[in-house]
């Protein structure tokens, strides 16, 4: 069976990249012969396919037969320049063969850590220069470094789906599942979800321990353990060694067989994002979720009516932002007193509202999401004060919150929320001269617009920021 005569190509759909990550952070397990052959198997059968390497190592270039002294630029070069326009993934990528291209890696790799210690986006480099080339690619392939830092995490925010590569041995199976523990770690650290599944490599049906420790992944992780696996077969190394895919050198080998399985497999299940039930039994859940989604609310009795649970809403609320309300304007006050400066007038809050109409009752009534929204934008969000530029968000937004903007150089490590449990917010205050800002909410390290402040301007990749004026 040849590479192309496996599966018959299906009608493209609208364009959408579809990216895998290979990733483990133990060394020989078979990362570049996977990224390399899986690439190449996608490629031969007609799939648009761009390789990545984010390994220092540049192994892939090796595998491919790309002179080293001929790589003037690289995925460190794209990674330093983003999308400031410098450099486009087109100006780094080598074409191995059609279909088939590849972002080699070099050396200098190494040190883009440090480079970008300071880069507000610099665990999302590679996805947003990869968001470029969505019209150019079908798949991409990233092989990642046998290490876990800003390298590894940026193909993990990019990528759809992860494949864990296990070899069947002894010290890899001791090491499998602390592997899943800490990948699903990083996805929880950057709010994606994303479909994971193990690979058994270096399979040598042969062995009884190969066997044992098979049936021991099957045990250990059941349905993400893919039902493919790539056998021991000196085919595969010998391709690498002449600077060739298996596509090439051996298309009838038994390696090549395993991997138009696995291409089969892929094609068969493509990756639909675990649903939020399952992430959060994963343990990865808490911080992926949607923080302006998931808001708290007081317990429900069964027995009670609509009209009756919209009442206690509302006084619960409307007493939560009174206190507040009045706690901000004590602070204002403070700062005015010390600074010799007249306070700002407190923002009045009822501290009883009813979302019912009430006959005779001269007092403000809350008869909308609309009107609750307007109180709730008198306390919350961002404003002028004497110290400086005041951010206030709900306790409930997040576990961990911070302010990204031009006041800072878009660092939110510059500039963290306090959270103030007695009044149920997040503060911070930032002393900036009078001017017009940009900001943007870092919300258990997702980047999201302040939804209290309906003041925005677009920014470059497609989102908006939040704007603020101080006279």
């Amino acid at each position: 069976m040849t590479a192309t005569a496996l599966v018959p190509r299906r009608p493209r759909k609208a364009r959408s990249v579809r990216t895998i990550a290979i990733i483990n952070q133990k060394g020989g397990c078979g990362k570049t012969t996977v990224s390399i052959n899986l690439a190449a198997t996608l490629a031969a059968q007609g799939h648009r396919t761009l390789l990545v390497d984010m390994d220092p190592q540049a192994h892939c270039a090796m595998g491919l037969a790309v002179p080293d002294a001929q790589i003037e630029r690289s995925t460190s070069d794209l990674m330093r320049a983003g999308l400031d326009g410098s450099l486009a993934v087109a100006d780094i990528v080598w074409q191995i063969s059609r279909n088939f291209d590849l972002a080699p890696s070099t050396i200098q790799l190494a040190g883009i850590e440090q480079q970008l210690s300071g880069a507000a986006d610099r665990d999302r480099r590679l996805s947003q220069v990869l968001s470029t080339v969505q019209q150019r690619y079908d798949f991409c392939v990233i092989d990642c470094p046998p290490s876990i830092g800003l390298l590894t995490f940026n193909a993990l925010r990019a990528a759809d789906e992860v494949i864990i590569p296990v070899e069947t041995g002894y010290f890899a199976l001791q090491g499998s599942v602390r592997q899943e523990q800490t990948i699903e770690m990083l996805a929880r650290r950057a709010g994606h979800r994303v479909r994971f599944s193990v690979l058994a490599t270096m399979y040598d049906v042969r062995t009884k321990l190969a066997r044992e420790i098979l049936s021991e992944l099957k045990r250990q992780f059941a349905g993400k353990l893919l039902p493919v696996v790539i056998n021991f077969n000196s085919k595969l190394k010998e391709a690498a060694s002449f600077g060739q895919p298996i596509t090439e050198y051996d298309a009838a080998s038994r390696g090549m067989a395993d991997f138009e399985r696995l291409y089969a497999w892929l094609m068969a299940n493509p990756p639909q994002p675990p649903s939020m039930e399952e992430f959060e039994a994963a343990g990865v859940g808490a911080e992926a979720s949607d923080p302006l989604i998931a808001t708290s609310s007081p317990p429900r009795n069964a027995a009670m009516s609509r009209a009756a649970e919209l009442v206690e809403r509302a006084r619960a609320l409307s007493a939560r932002t009174a206190a507040i309300s009045a706690r901000l304007s004590a602070d204002e006050d403070m700062i005015a007193e010390d600074l010799n400066e007249p306070a700002r007038p407190p923002v009045r809050v009822d501290a009883d509202l009813n979302p019912l109409t009430r006959a005779g009752d001269d007092r403000p009534t809350i008869g909308s999401n609309v009107q609750v929204r307007e109180r709730l934008n008198s306390v919350y969000g961002v404003r002028p004060t004497t110290q400086g530029l005041l951010f206030v968000q709900p306790a409930d937004m997040a576990r961990r919150m911070a302010i990204a903007g031009d006041f800072n150089g878009w660092n939110p490590e510059r500039t963290p929320m306090i959270a103030n449990e007695q009044l149920g917010v997040w503060q911070a205050c930032v002393p900036v001269p009078p001017g017009r800002y940009q900001y943007r909410l870092v919300v258990d390290g997702q980047w999201v617009a302040d939804p209290y402040n309906e003041k925005t301007e677009s920014n470059p990749y497609g989102e908006v920021n939040n704007v603020i004026e101080i006279a």
